[in-house]
């Protein structure tokens, strides 16, 4: 008799603390980009584009970041099943996306404009919100914000 194949699962882990109460509200670009700069490996942000996502509850408090991927030198995956799931399984109300560019220039391009509003737009069946696409540099400070710019 043949058996039902199981599916694969994201596996997603709550590491609660005594200080959960304490994770940041974000309510700016800045501050998002304070949060999330960190999670930049310092070794390759001048090398390889990584793409992170943090996701918040209704109040805009953080719920975690997560490490979507790791690419090349102009470009890297940023799935967009993969990111909405992962908002689905922790629950998230709003997520920030963000990603580097290695070369240092800020403006997004074309694709990662399309991306944002591909995400925005799914996002709004599940009710969770893309509150801003920020991308990095490897210089501390450079960002470029797509809410700061009406662009989400």
């Amino acid at each position: 008799m043949k058996t039902i194949a199981q599916l694969a699962e994201l596996n997603v882990s709550y590491q609660l603390s005594p200080e959960w109460g304490e994770q940041p509200i974000i309510g700016s670009s800045r501050e998002a980009y304070d949060i999330i700069f960190p999670f930049f490996p310092k070794e390759t942000i001048a090398l390889q584009e990584h793409f992170i996502v943090a996701y918040m509850n209704r109040g805009n408090r953080l719920i975690g970041v997560y490490q979507m991927s790791k690419g090349g030198v102009s470009s890297t995956v940023a799935d967009s099943k993969i990111i909405l799931a992962t908002a689905l399984k922790v629950v998230a109300c709003s997520m920030i996306l963000s990603h580097n560019h290695p070369s240092g220039a800020l403006k997004p391009s074309e694709s990662d404009i399309e991306l944002t509003n591909r995400l925005k737009e799914g996002s709004k069946l599940l009710d969770i919100s893309v509150l801003d696409h920020i991308i990095v540099t490897p210089k501390w400070g450079e960002y470029y914000s797509f809410a700061d710019n009406a662009m989400v």
